[in-house]
């Protein structure tokens, strides 16, 4: 797999991407008879769940961290 998938974000998905990692690696011919293809799928599935679980995670620290500068504004308003 390409570098940049193999992060400390998608260590949820290294079992299926190491798995489509030694499909590739048995030869062309048994990539493009499409014997990956299930596999590519399978990894496409978990890297999307994964990148919905960070997504949904930085969200609520957003929204967590907006909370906290409205009340620090609202103090500061307020000893004004």
């Amino acid at each position: 797999m390409h570098p940049h998938l193999h992060t400390k974000d998608n260590r949820g998905c290294e079992e299926v991407m190491n798995a489509l990692e030694e499909c590739h690696a048995r030869g062309f011919l048994w990539k493009a008879a499409g014997m990956c293809n299930g596999l590519k799928r399978d990894v496409n599935k978990c890297l999307r769940a994964e990148r919905l679980d960070r997504t949904a995670s930085n969200r609520d620290e957003a929204r967590e961290k907006r909370q906290k500068m409205k009340a620090v504004w609202a103090e500061i308003d307020a000893n004004s």
